[in-house]
């Protein structure tokens, strides 16, 4: 029996050794797998922290948004208000023009009638005191020079004459001297 069990003993420490070196070549291959996965990590984490900033500035900018649209909801809002103010005394602005320019008219219209109620049919127009009646090629300078009169006073008391329209037979009223 000391034979066979001599012999049994002897494979013993060979068997550990080749288990040893499996073990050693086991655990450099860990290492050098275990320093690719920590280099992979550090790489992942330069990544991930460009996404968190790129995540911090689009949170920013959607805040902004928000308040964007809220100032230009509360711009839109106030502006309609604006108009709301603004659009009644726009109307009743242009109502007063419109009667400014209607009674303007009225008096030709009513100095017209006037030389047909007498009876003047056709008949020229009368001056009446501090009046002139246009006659042809007359311009507000003529008739300012002939009367005596500065042109700037001519206009004044005659607000509504067109200048560049002046008909033969129509009233302009003389500015007092």
């Amino acid at each position: 029996m000391d034979t066979i069990s001599r012999e049994n003993n002897s494979m013993l420490p060979v068997g550990a050794i080749i288990v040893g070196v499996i073990a050693l070549l086991l655990g450099g291959y860990a290492a050098i797998t275990l320093s690719k996965v920590n280099k992979t990590l550090a790489e992942q984490e330069g990544k991930l922290a460009k996404v968190e900033a790129l995540e911090a500035t689009a949170n920013a900018a959607a805040t902004s948004a928000d308040k964007t649209s809220k100032e230009l909801a509360s711009l839109r809002s106030q502006t309609q208000a604006g108009f709301d103010q603004v659009g009644p005394l726009l109307g009743e602005l242009r109502a007063s023009v419109t009667k400014l320019e209607d009674a303007a008219k009225k008096p030709v219209v009513a100095a017209a009638e006037k030389g047909k109620e007498k009876g003047k049919k056709g008949a020229p127009a009368e001056a009446g005191p501090g009046e002139y009646i246009v006659k042809p090629g007359d311009s507000g300078v003529k008739i300012a020079t002939a009367n005596g009169v500065s042109l700037g006073d001519l206009q004044a008391v005659n607000p509504g004459v067109s200048w560049t329209g002046l008909k033969v037979g129509q009233k302009i009223k003389l500015p007092k001297k």
